[in-house]
């Protein structure tokens, strides 16, 4: 289901709690949410749709990802970047990796780790920020 995207930044800055398989259904919220924004957003954090779950969909090229209680394991490459993001207005800059890799469980709760380079890298880290209670 599509869901209206939270603006509120006090509830934006709590931080989300482990997910668990109990939480599929915000899963599958999340990702036709994201479909619903394609055409303005690139990733979202469960947060953004009033779920404070460690959550995040994403483009990765043209596939969508779903990445559950995701943690980066290493990181290269510092850099600045400048952010805009669905929930809050106008851009902000954030320190990013041009490199990271993440340990997460996918979308059936089993555990994997990947490797992302560029733009897709810089989405993890912004929609995992969200999960951290950062503001971006």
């Amino acid at each position: 289901m599509n869901r209206q995207i939270v603006h509120d930044p006090l509830f934006l800055a709590l931080k989300s709690e482990p997910a668990a398989e109990g939480d599929a259904q915000v899963i599958a919220d999340l990702l036709d949410t994201l479909k619903a924004n394609l055409d303005r957003c690139v990733g979202m954090a469960a947060n953004m749709i009033g779920v404070r779950k460690r959550i995040i969909v994403f483009c990765n090229g043209p596939m969508l990802m779903v990445m559950v209680n995701p943690q980066i394991v290493s990181a290269a490459g510092p850099y600045e970047a400048e952010e805009g993001c669905l929930s809050l207005p106008g851009v902000r800059k954030a320190k990013r990796y041009q490199k990271v890799t993440v340990k997460y469980l996918d979308r059936a709760f089993r555990q994997q780790t990947g490797t992302f380079e560029g733009f897709t890298a810089q989405i993890i880290q912004h929609e995992m920020d969200h999960c951290d209670g950062i503001l971006i």
